[in-house]
């Protein structure tokens, strides 16, 4: 579901690259459904929660046009992965997407703290309840259905309720005072309980037809409206039978009920199981309060034929072990064997939990479909290298380094890692380089080589298939001298030299053992792959040199000084009004402040000279 990798080959949005999220792969693979879409920082923040009719084509518009403005640009630059909840409607991801942002309060997301709330159905406690709209908290002796995604809606349905179930809508001042039937009454929308033109028996009847329709049980309604109707024709009571099947008529316009949000203050997880050619995906929906805050999906890895109930059995021990479970599982395989001890657990047992789970199920298949299409897709790239390359294999660990820095200050390498063409954070280093001429990019590159590829000269670390360069002939050759000095010389390994004014698209590659450059057309899978684990390296040392520079730019020079402690070094910038008034003092002036000998005085002048 989600991704956070490097974007290949400069999309016109560049700030999407520098973030390390491939949205050429996620948007390969992510589905035309509605739903809602998050956008995630490096360490997991929510950035930016958004709603789509067509997730595809909205989560598309921020990273294929160009003209964002300054607060989605910034935004983009942070964006390192996104997650999806695909919804049976777009008014459904209307409401998830008002629940996430109000429970996630994400940094990019215009806030109205004094929003209204999505509108309800209610009815009123008492002898002949009341229906209404409401909007707002809620009242303990009233039920409430909903929420429905704009007052229209909620509206509409009041009619059609009405019109079918004739309850009454006016105020309780107003109820409690008619001495003759209202205009409702005469237009049948209501059949007067205000002055006793109906039992409260049968009031009360109607009131349990119209809960049950609201709580989505609309055959149950409709067949026990069909059995009155049948059964006044068998009397011959033919104006009540008609009365009735046009009841059945308005109620088959169906409803449009929303099942992302509840009255119910539920705490749920539901849990899915999809399977799709042997593989398996495990998809955690997570309702607290009675809202669906979203879903993550799990793909376990098992060695040989298992079976969904056994994953999902696996999923729940190793889950909760872990984690607190909610008051209720709701379980798309049921009865489950090897169930945990102390899980509240069984199959859905509503209409709201039969929409919970449904939906639940679709974003698990969704899940294992992307990440089918993104291994077949990468599959097709390191076939494509493998041809270009002219290689009897594909290369299936690659391992590519860069180098950064500002004018020679906090020299940083980085290596990154693509295994089977998926980029391998964990496995990810950086390299802080030491002792070197600042700006001297071949010793860098000759160091951090070094400190690599001793340990796979040991083999204490599994040796790369390729070995990508970010530099021309230059360092590459760096490169293979490095190789060569440790008995590595079997190690292929490509310079990837920058083209003509630095364009993506235009780079040439040094391959080892081969007399010509190659140069791969734009559009060439293989060359989408080296870009995209090239940009991949390029991002690492940047965000590695600009932590050491920072870090280097904020420290004391003081903090170099040998005896010099924290609380010596607060007194000395209190008597001197800081560090420029420290750098300013003599021997003499320095001697005294407390605890500061000459000796002391003397190691912090020649420090700041």
């Amino acid at each position: 579901m989600c991704s956070a990798r490097s974007v290949p080959n400069s999309t016109p949005d560049a700030a999407a690259q520098s973030a390390g999220f491939d949205a050429r792969e996620f948007l390969a693979s992510l589905t035309e459904a509605p739903g809602v879409y998050r956008m995630l920082a490096a360490d997991r923040a929510v950035l930016y929660v958004g709603k789509a009719k067509n997730l595809k084509k909205r989560v598309s518009s921020y990273f294929q046009k160009t003209g964002h403005s300054p607060r989605i640009a910034l935004m983009l630059q942070q964006v390192a992965a996104m997650e999806v909840t695909a919804t049976r409607s777009e008014a459904e991801a209307l409401i998830l997407e008002n629940t996430l942002i109000k429970k996630l309060a994400p940094k990019y997301n215009i806030l109205f703290r004094d929003d209204k709330s999505y509108p309800y159905i209610g009815l009123s406690g008492g002898e002949f309840p009341r229906l209404f709209y409401h909007r707002g908290p809620f009242e303990k002796k009233s039920h409430y259905f909903g929420p429905f995604p704009n007052g229209l809606a909620v509206r509409e349905s009041i009619q059609l309720i009405q019109k079918t179930f004739l309850l009454r809508t006016c105020e309780e001042a107003v109820f409690a005072h008619r001495s003759r039937p209202c205009l409702m009454h005469q237009i049948k929308r209501c059949k007067a309980p205000c002055v006793g033109l109906v039992s409260a028996a049968d009031y009360a009847a109607d009131v349990r037809l119209a809960e049950m329709f609201l709580r989505g049980r609309h055959a149950e309604v409709i067949d026990r409206l069909t059995r009155g109707m049948e059964k006044a024709a068998v009397e011959l009571n033919f104006e009540e039978a008609a009365g009735l099947r046009d009841q059945i008529r308005a109620l088959q316009a169906v409803l449009h009920r929303q099942y992302v949000s509840s009255t119910r203050d539920a705490d749920v997880d539901v849990v899915a199981v999809a399977s799709e050619r042997g593989g398996f995906c495990v998809n955690l929906a997570m309702v607290r309060g009675g809202l669906h805050l979203g879903d993550r999906a799990y793909f376990p890895q098992a060695a040989g034929e298992v079976e969904a109930g056994e994953v999902l059995a696996a999923f729940l021990a190793q889950h909760y072990a872990e984690n607190s479970a909610p008051t209720r599982l709701i379980l798309g395989i049921w009865p489950l064997e090897d169930l945990p001890e102390g899980l509240n657990a069984g199959t859905a047992r509503n209409e709201m939990e039969r929409a919970w789970m449904e939906m639940a199920l679709n974003n698990a298949r969704l899940a294992l479909q992307a990440r089918w299409q993104a291994r077949a897709r990468s599959s097709g790239r390191l076939a494509a290298l493998q041809e270009a390359l002219d290689v009897p294999e594909p290369p299936r660990r690659i391992e590519c380094f860069d180098i950064s820095h500002t004018m020679g200050e906090g020299t940083v390498a980085s290596c990154v890692v693509c295994v089977d063409g998926a980029m391998k954070k964990g496995e990810y280093r950086r390299f802080n380089i030491t002792d070197i001429r600042p700006g001297d990019d071949y010793a860098a590159m000759r160091q951090a080589l070094t400190r690599r590829y001793e340990k796979v000269a040991t083999g204490d670390v599994e040796a790369p298939d390729l070995i990508l360069i970010d530099g021309g002939k230059g360092q590459h050759g760096v490169a293979r001298e490095v190789f060569a000095e440790l008995g590595l010389d079997h190690l292929a390994s490509i310079g990837v030299a920058k083209g003509e004014e630095r364009k993506p698209g235009l780079e040439t590659l040094f391959v080892h053992g081969r007399g010509q450059p190659l140069q791969l057309a734009m559009d060439h899978p293989g060359f989408h792959l080296i870009q995209e684990i090239r940009d991949e390296a390029h991002r690492f040392a940047i965000v590695g040199h600009r932590a050491r520079r920072a870090k280097a730019r904020g420290r004391s020079a003081l903090e170099d000084v040998a005896g010099i402690g924290p609380a010596r070094r607060r007194k000395l910038l209190a008597q001197f009004g800081g560090l420029d008034g420290v750098k300013a003092a003599t021997v003499e002036d320095l001697c005294r402040v407390e605890g500061i000998s000459r000796r002391l005085a003397e190691e912090i002048r020649r420090a700041f000279r």
